[in-house]
């Protein structure tokens, strides 16, 4: 059973507190890595939403404009 995706703002915070933590140079390396994979997954989560929101807002926007005419 797979965990229920994080909203944007949650996986922001835990992507910008694992870059805090790796700037750090307090991890292992093993550590390290482990905290890059979960970041990167977090990364693309993020992209997908924020690419999902920018289509909504386009086709928002553009039922707007037919409405002016």
């Amino acid at each position: 059973m797979t965990a229920p995706k994080k909203n944007f703002e949650e996986s922001l915070k835990e992507l910008e507190s694992i870059v805090s933590k790796l700037e750090s140079g307090d991890f292992s390396l093993e550590q390290s890595l482990a905290q890059f994979e979960v970041g990167t997954k977090l990364y693309k989560e993020c992209k997908e939403q924020l690419s999902v929101a920018e289509k909504k807002i386009a086709v928002l926007t553009e039922s707007l404009k037919e409405e002016e005419f």
